[in-house]
């Protein structure tokens, strides 16, 4: 296999990135709803959540007061995948909703390329010789593996199109209006170190674990059982059947971490400032008190929207990329 898994893999994970990714500009928008309200650690009373804020105040009700006490701030209105597509089209555009496709296409040849070619590898080294088939457990270790190296690799490429993806939501002032993905890659290493590059390194390397190990091994073990049971053929309709059984396992297994991620990626530091978020950790425990533990499932519908059509676009296209290239 050698190089031609890693080429076969690039193809295909460039075609599905680029024909999802409005789906997933609409799950990093909606991952990113409610952020305003997580505690900041730079402010007191005004930045909890209104309920803290109402509970924390002290000043009694004078009588015959001149001013009434202000109405309590609400948190913004929740909407669906299709409302957010809705506004992303009529606030932004129909070009918006493929904000930061350079950085899919530069993600999805330093990423999937890599997770894709060192999978094949492994499951070439760690097959049994006599059967050819690989163990669940030794597919696991393979993505899981394979994933992180990618993720690794990729990861300037992924902090760049979160950004690109979530700009549109911001006040125009506070636009960071990236002409694409070189020109985010050079202004974060100019502006805020090349270190700013692997922000949230260790929630990628861990999803890219997490979904890798789940949907590439998903995928085969799906489908080496349909043939091996005789349901179906090996074709178009195998294919399909297993690379949604293998979306929705990624999409469960992986939403909790990409809401992290997303949300690590996408805060803006100020010099001088303490960040939003000291890390991982700290983002997980802020996000579950201000918004309660079900914030990690946001944009989950989007996320299984896009995975689903992704994993099979991309394994689809992986098999007859694989055809073409057989005798090479």
């Amino acid at each position: 296999m050698g190089l031609k898994g890693f080429v076969e893999g690039g193809i295909a994970s460039i075609v599905a990135g680029c024909s999802t990714h409005p789906l997933d500009l609409i799950k990093v928008r909606m991952q990113l709803q409610g952020e305003n309200h997580v505690p900041n650690p730079n402010h007191h009373i005004h930045s909890l959540r209104p309920a803290f804020a109402l509970n924390a105040t002290t000043t009694a009700a004078v009588p015959g007061a001149l001013h009434a006490p202000a109405p309590p701030l609400l948190p913004p209105q929740k909407v669906g995948p299709i409302s957010v597509g809705i506004k992303i089209f009529q606030t932004e555009g129909v070009a918006a909703l493929f904000s930061g496709v350079s950085a899919t296409v530069l993600r999805q040849t330093l990423y999937s390329t890599t997770r894709m070619g060192l999978y094949e590898i492994f499951k070439q080294k760690w097959s049994d010789p006599s059967s050819g088939t690989l163990p669940l457990e030794r597919k696991i270790a393979a993505g899981l593996i394979a994933g992180g190296i990618g993720a690794a690799i990729g990861n300037p490429a992924d902090v760049a199109m979160v950004r690109m993806q979530a700009d549109g939501r911001l006040p125009a002032s506070q636009r960071r209006n990236y002409n694409g993905v070189v020109d985010a890659i050079t202004r974060m290493s100019r502006q805020e170190g090349v270190t700013s590059l692997w922000r949230g390194s260790s929630l990628t390397v861990n999803r890219a674990m997490i979904v890798t190990a789940s949907q590439l091994a998903s995928y085969d073990q799906v489908k080496e059982t349909i043939l091996e049971k005789g349901l179906m053929k090996d074709g178009i309709g195998t294919h399909v059947t297993a690379s949604f059984a293998a979306g929705f396992v990624a999409s469960v297994a992986s939403n909790p971490v990409d809401v992290i991620k997303t949300r690590v990626m996408n805060m803006k530091v100020e010099k001088g400032m303490a960040p939003p978020y000291s890390g991982a950790v700290d983002c997980a425990l802020k996000t579950v008190k201000a918004e309660g533990p079900m914030a990690l499932y946001k944009g989950f519908i989007p996320t299984i929207s896009r995975q689903g059509p992704f994993t099979v676009v991309l394994f689809v296209t992986l098999e007859q990329v694989r055809k073409v290239l057989k005798d090479f």
